[in-house]
């Protein structure tokens, strides 16, 4: 099978390594891979042993107005450019809404087309109407990541599958290997992109409050976009901020606890990469208390829900873990429970299973089961 796979944005977020995860596997089962991604951008999708590329131009707007323009332009380029290269047997895979470009090009070449869905929290909404509007006319498959996201984005397409994403097998062997038996109990770890609604200021203020403890934020810019997000707000001293890292074990290998302060009335979490990852090395974790990280947590099992929102509540929680000694063994124990439910053989064993079904029911797969889905 030949597969041309369809990302607008290159970097070291979780949507891309995901599909870094989805196309390792394709090409270790014989199937002809070509990478569509940004041209000039470093990330996951970078050097795939094994894969083609072809490039379009894709920049970041300064504004709303000029985000939206780039989008456009680059979809046009990216149908142009590949309109005569693809052909009608080829399998068109698309990773999240935003390169609608890919689904105009398998509805013009009457390819099947498959969209792995990452994310929900799309502004403005006549965007977010219109990139979920192409999904249902184009698509006759969709992969959500997490239940909640098939609950919350109801489309119209042939199948639909839930499929969680996994830990990296290179990962958990390095998390096995390096996992740490003292507890500091007082590193506070979130990993995260550069963004208001992704918590970034109440972790800074959450610093603020806890002098006795130290906090590390690792953000998904760079050294001149952190300085420039920060340059008007004196930090604590206890509070550390790192720009883009390709390796964040030294991050997990130092923390005691790790966030997620995505605030849930602007940015949801579908699922939540870094949680689990986190739980590979038996860190107990505080999450939203809606979204896809709540399949991924137990409330007061091995972590805790909290609203960032109230941020007196995450204190509290941090607190309690931390000070807590035999509820932190507790939680430690529960995540490394957890963590084998999101095992990257099984992830690119239903994949290849998707990639390659005839059916026509309409199906939903995770890591466990596989269950007859009805609206």
């Amino acid at each position: 099978m030949r597969i041309y796979t369809f990302h607008l944005f290159n970097d070291y977020s979780g949507s891309p390594k995901v599909l870094m995860q989805s196309i390792k596997g394709w090409v270790k089962e014989g199937h002809k891979v070509t990478v569509v991604t940004c041209i000039g951008r470093k990330g996951f999708l970078s050097e795939i042993t094994g894969v083609d590329y072809e490039y379009f131009w894709y920049r970041l707007g300064a504004n709303k107005f000029l985000k939206l323009l780039f989008l456009l332009w680059s979809q046009f380029l990216l149908f142009k450019k590949l309109l005569f290269v693809v052909n009608k047997e080829d399998l068109i895979y698309i990773n999240t809404v935003l390169p609608f470009g890919a689904a105009f090009l398998g509805l013009a070449k009457r390819c099947r087309i498959i969209y792995h869905i990452h994310e929900t929290s799309i502004k403005p909404l006549i965007l977010k109407k219109m990139l979920f509007g192409m999904v249902s006319l184009s698509s006759d498959e969709v992969i959500y990541v997490s239940k909640f996201l098939a609950q919350q984005e109801k489309l119209s397409c042939k199948k639909k599958y839930i499929l969680h994403n996994a830990i990296e097998n290179d990962f958990l062997n390095v998390a096995s290997s390096k996992r740490k038996d003292s507890i500091s109990y007082r590193n506070v770890l979130m990993v995260c992109s550069l963004k208001g609604n992704k918590g970034v200021y109440e972790f800074v203020e959450l610093a603020g409050i806890h002098k006795k403890y130290h906090f590390k934020l690792v953000v998904n810019a760079s050294q001149k976009e952190v300085d420039q997000f920060f340059s008007l707000q004196t930090l604590p001293q206890n509070l550390k901020i790192f720009s883009t890292q390709t390796n964040l074990h030294p991050y997990f290998l130092w923390a005691d606890v790790v966030l997620n302060l995505s605030r849930p009335d602007q940015w949801v979490e579908t699922f939540g990469l870094t949680i689990i990852e986190a739980m590979a090395y038996g860190l107990p974790v505080v999450v939203p208390p809606v979204g896809g990280v709540t399949e991924l947590v137990e409330d007061g099992i091995n972590g805790f829900f909290a609203n960032s929102r109230n941020l007196s509540d995450v204190s509290k929680r941090v607190t309690d873990i931390l000070e807590n000694r035999n509820l932190y063994t507790q939680m430690r124990n529960s995540a490394l429970q957890k963590i084998g439910s999101f095992n990257e053989d099984l992830f690119v064993s239903k994949s290849l299973e998707i990639i390659k079904s005839g059916s026509t029911e309409s199906l939903i797969l995770t890591n466990n089961l596989k269950i007859q889905y009805n609206d």
